[in-house]
């Protein structure tokens, strides 16, 4: 085992003791992870909320016992595989051991530990975008048709994982017709490889059809939502963050591209990275989209570099750039990881208000950022339904009615009664078992929704009760509130039917 491989193994232990730990063990999972999560138990080849992939991972670390340490390692594994990637794209395009520490210092000390920490089909988008990025230079490069399939396959793969991949392709097809590559467009193969990705594309294209192409329900809502509060000026400073420690390498990168002649015939890269970047911006796309451009960029950049710094005096100045990315991390872990309790947060507000981290999808400021909310009180709503829940003598007919996915997911993955929590709040609205016959309800309520729960809902049941609240007060789901009523005079099954078929109906 020669000398780059030990370092090269050694990163890669970095990476996961470092996503393992990031987080202080009073979060709890995050919102959208009980989701995915939940999946497992619905497979299909599209969901209102992501396409398939995520349910597929999600099937493994059930049968690997659905643990935390499951959940987490995947996106760890996702991080570490984008790490290689970068390292063999320098070693393809001939960078030195300098080259490979400092790409690999810039990938691994950067806002990827943060993406790295969440089971979400963010850290497989940024892998996949990396990967697909290598495969066109392994195509400059030596030529073959094959790296075309390989490159349609990880497309395709990326594309079932999270549309958001789409911008690579919008970013990076004007730039090859610009370039001298648009030779590319005269090979069949090229054809053959489309039509083959397009075929694994095909049953979520299906999907889409059958339900009424809910992505594009699901876009308009994220647009009227949180795309709103979306500021362009902010989307381009958080891209100067993302990467921070490596924005230097990123820079040189770009200018090499256009100039560094060993580079001649990737020039594409620079527009690619220009078109993209103007398309993200033209969509007020949210700032975390793009990071899966950056990667291999940083590989372009570390070589550039390693080059100049070679000579003369300005070999003084190589620590600097290795040092760049460890002193940067030093802010980073006391800030952009949940490993402060919730306390110090709202007790030290200014360094998270002046990042921005505490202005949430609604526009407004709150006492913590949204993530580190969204990983709060879950492990205690899903015990207090537990108990509620454990009241009832036939608990088979007793329907556990959520305001929000995160909520049902959370109950389905901690409860130890067995319950199968729902929500008409996204996935979870093709979920429902109607088949069941059901008498008693527990309704999750959002706080803001509670006022006159008792007296609306309980009119169409014999019994009708507080049940508990969430009292943890940084959890986004504070106060959240559930109601116990038994004994319905109404066909809840027909007014479940009812409301499944409206919320369904978008054009409503």
């Amino acid at each position: 085992m020669n000398k780059k491989t030990l370092i090269l193994i050694g990163f890669v232990i970095l990476k996961f003791v470092l996503q393992y730990v990031l987080i202080s063990p009073e979060y709890d999972l995050q919102r959208d992870e009980y989701l995915h999560l939940d999946q497992a138990h619905h497979l299909a080849w599209g969901y209102l909320s992501v396409p398939p992939v995520t349910s597929w991972f999600s099937c493994l670390i059930l049968l690997l016992g659905n643990s935390v340490f499951w959940v987490k390692f995947f996106p760890a594994l996702f991080g570490a595989l984008t790490l290689l990637i970068v390292w063999k794209t320098i070693e393809l395009l001939k960078g030195n051991l300098y080259a490979l520490i400092l790409g690999a210092l810039g990938i691994l000390f950067s806002c990827l530990l943060r993406l790295n920490t969440l089971y979400q089909p963010n850290s497989l988008d940024v892998l996949c975008w990396t990967a697909f990025y290598y495969i066109i230079i392994q195509y400059i490069t030596t030529e073959k048709n094959n790296w075309l399939y390989f490159g349609a396959a990880v497309f395709a793969f990326g594309f079932l994982n999270k549309y958001n991949i789409l911008f690579l392709l919008l970013g990076l097809v004007p730039a090859l017709l610009i370039s001298k590559q648009r030779k590319i467009l005269t090979k069949k193969e090229l054809y053959f490889a489309l039509i083959m990705g397009f075929l694994f594309i095909l049953p979520n294209l299906v999907w889409q059809y059958r339900n009424q192409f809910p992505i594009v329900h699901h876009m308009k809502e994220l647009a009227a939502t949180q795309l709103v509060n979306v500021d362009r000026l902010d989307f381009l400073k958080e891209q100067i963050l993302f990467f921070i420690g490596s924005f230097f390498v990123i820079l040189s990168a770009l200018f090499a591209l256009l100039f560094y002649k060993p580079f001649h015939q990737y020039k594409f890269f620079f527009a690619s990275f220009v078109f993209t970047l103007l398309i993200f911006i033209y969509f007020k796309a949210k700032a975390y989209y793009a990071i899966g451009l950056y990667p291999i960029y940083i590989g372009f950049g570390a070589i550039y570099l390693s080059e100049i710094l070679d000579n003369g005096w300005k070999r003084f100045l190589k620590p600097v750039f290795i040092l760049i990315p460890l002193l940067f991390f030093i802010p980073m872990y006391n800030i952009a990881f949940p490993n402060k309790s919730p306390e110090y947060i709202a007790s030290n507000p200014e360094k998270y208000r002046k990042l921005g981290m505490l202005r949430w999808e609604d526009g407004k400021e709150h006492q913590l950022p949204q993530d580190f909310a969204d990983m709060l009180g879950w492990k205690e709503l899903a015990r207090k339904t537990d108990s509620i829940y454990g009241l009832f003598p036939k608990t088979e007919n007793t329907l556990v009615l959520c305001d929000n996915y995160g909520q049902a997911g959370a109950i389905n993955y901690y409860t130890k009664k067995g319950i199968k929590a729902v929500s008409f709040n996204a996935d979870y609205v093709n979920w429902f078992n109607l088949n069941v016959k059901y008498q008693n309800l527990i309704r999750v309520k959002e706080f803001n929704d509670v006022s006159d729960e008792l007296a609306k809902t309980g009119a169409f049941f014999e019994t009708s009760l507080f049940g508990a609240e969430i009292t943890n007060k940084y959890a986004r789901e504070y106060r959240t509130t559930l109601f116990v009523f038994k004994n319905a005079k109404i066909n809840i099954n027909k007014r479940l039917e009812d409301e499944i078929k409206k919320v369904k109906n978008y054009n409503d």
